[in-house]
C-alpha cells in the first residue's frame, strides 16, 4: 500500500495562536484557566491543554467568579462578554483574527442600513458568535436552502461561515445573487479551509480511498470528507487509528490522508503508523505563511 499525503494540512494559524494563548494563559495566570466551548474542535487538543490546568465550559454561567476565561477560536456572541464583565471575569478572547473580520464585516453593512444574510450551518458556534453581532438571516448552504421573501431589489449584504466547502458556498452566492440584484457579497471561507479542499481534489484523481484525520464537530474536516466525496472516492472521518474499519483498506493499494485545521499531527502520524504502508508520497501544495498577533494582554 502507498499512503499519498496531502499538503497543506493540518493546524491553521488561527488554531496555532488560540492553542498558544491557552499554554500563555496557563504560565501568566496559574491554572485553572476556563475555556468557553472547545478552544477548537479537537478531542486531543482539549484534553491536551485540559492536562496542562485548563477547564473546558459551555456557558459563562459556569464560570467562578472573578476566573479568567479564554473565548474560544470560533467566535462568542456580546452577550458572553456582558455576562463576562458582570461575573468579574478577565476575557482573553482567542477568536480567530478571520472570524473577527466576519463580525466586523456584519457590524459595518448592517451600519449601512443593508440587510445581512449570513451562508452557514445552523447551530456552529461560528455561526452563534457571528449571529450575535448584528441582526442577520442565516442561509444553510444547501441547494434547497430558502431564501427570505424580500424585494429583489432589496439592499443585500453576504457573509459567509469561514469552514464552508467552497463549492457550496459558491452556489449558495449564486442562487443568493440570482435573487437579489443588488447582493454584496464577501465570500469569507478561510486561506485554510480553501487551500485544504483544493488540496485535496488534486488528490483525489490519484487514490482509491481518503481518509480524512480529525473530530466528527469539525467543520472543515466534515467538508473535506464531503469534497473528497464529490470526487466520487470513498472518504471517511476519523480522529485515530482506532476508528480505521480493517474493510476500507482490503485490496486498496493506493490511500490519501489529509487533516483539518484543528487536527494535530501526530495523529496523522498515527494514523499511517497503523496502516503500516509501504510508501509514503508528500504532494507538494500550496505554502501557508499566516501568522496572527497575540491578544494585546498576552504581548
Amino acid at each position: 500500500m502507498e499512503v499519498i499525503l496531502s499538503s497543506p494540512r493540518g493546524f491553521c494559524a488561527g488554531v496555532v495562536r488560540s492553542i498558544d494563548i491557552v499554554d500563555i494563559c496557563l504560565r501568566k495566570y496559574g491554572h485553572p484557566v476556563y475555556v468557553k466551548h472547545q478552544i477548537v474542535h479537537n478531542p486531543h487538543v482539549v484534553a491536551d491543554l485540559e492536562r496542562k490546568g485548563a477547564i473546558t465550559v459551555e456557558t459563562v454561567d459556569e464560570i467562578p467568579e472573578g476566573s479568567v476565561v479564554v473565548f474560544s477560536a470560533h467566535g462568542s456572541p456580546p452577550e458572553d462578554f456582558e455576562k463576562a464583565k458582570e461575573r468579574g471575569l478577565k476575557v482573553i478572547d482567542a477568536v480567530c483574527p478571520l472570524v473577527t473580520r466576519v463580525h466586523n464585516e456584519a457590524k459595518k453593512y448592517h451600519r449601512e442600513g443593508k440587510k445581512v444574510l449570513l451562508v452557514g450551518h445552523v447551530g456552529h458556534q461560528e455561526v452563534r458568535g457571528t449571529m450575535g453581532q448584528v441582526e442577520m438571516t442565516l442561509i444553510p448552504d444547501d441547494s434547497d436552502a430558502q431564501l427570505p421573501d424580500w424585494d429583489e431589489d432589496e439592499n443585500v449584504a453576504v457573509l459567509t461561515q469561514t469552514t464552508l466547502s467552497i463549492t457550496d458556498t459558491a452556489r449558495a452566492i449564486d442562487a443568493i445573487k440570482g435573487r437579489f440584484y443588488n447582493a454584496v457579497v464577501r465570500n469569507d471561507v478561510c486561506y485554510a479551509t480553501t487551500n485544504r479542499q483544493q488540496a485535496i481534489i488534486h488528490i483525489a484523481g490519484m487514490v482509491e480511498l481518503v481518509l480524512v484525520i480529525g473530530a466528527p464537530n469539525s467543520s472543515n474536516c466534515n467538508r473535506l470528507r464531503e469534497v473528497a466525496e464529490a470526487q466520487g472516492v470513498t472518504s471517511y472521518l476519523i480522529n485515530g487509528p482506532d476508528e480505521i474499519n480493517p474493510s476500507w483498506i482490503k485490496g486498496i493499494d493506493k490511500v490519501g490522508i489529509t487533516s483539518g485545521a484543528s487536527t494535530p499531527e501526530v495523529l496523522v502520524e498515527s494514523v499511517i503508523h497503523a496502516l503500516a504502508p509501504e510508501k509514503v508520497t508528500m504532494l507538494e501544495g500550496v505554502e501557508e505563511d499566516v501568522e496572527f498577533t497575540l491578544p494585546k494582554e498576552l504581548r
